[in-house]
């Protein structure tokens, strides 16, 4: 397995605020949470301009916030943008992460699709229902 490491990405550190609704034009640099509508969204850290949307959920990433800083978990792969750029986002620091091959991105997916699967169907089920 090949792991490369992108170039520098642009932002080193992000600042946030916390939203009600996400605004139309994104800051660089900002992460904007919504705790309303459970989604955390920001400008891609390599400078690229894309949004990257993070839906909050067991499922999918968490969002720690101690007070002062914010951290999301897991990572931030953006392997469907051209800069395929990969870091996390601990106490409001940008961290490099290194790329994934497409091998590696598909086994991701399809972790989170049955992740996904395993939580929606616990939030189906009633507590009150017999089996």
């Amino acid at each position: 397995m090949i792991w490369r490491l992108r170039k520098k990405l642009k932002h080193k550190e992000l600042a946030f605020e916390f939203v009600e609704n996400i605004p139309e034009n994104l800051k660089d640099g900002i992460l904007y949470i919504s705790t309303k509508y459970a989604t955390a969204i920001h400008k891609c850290c390599c400078g690229c301009g894309n949004e990257v949307v993070t839906p909050l959920s067991p499922a999918q990433w968490s969002l720690t916030f101690d007070g002062d800083s914010v951290s999301l978990d897991p990572s931030i792969g953006n392997w469907n943008f051209p800069c395929r750029s990969h870091y996390w986002i601990l106490r409001n620091k940008v961290k490099t992460a290194p790329t994934w091959s497409s091998k590696k991105v598909e086994a991701g997916r399809a972790q989170e699709r049955a992740s996904m699967q395993k939580y929606l169907d616990r939030k189906t089920k009633s507590p009150n229902k017999k089996s």
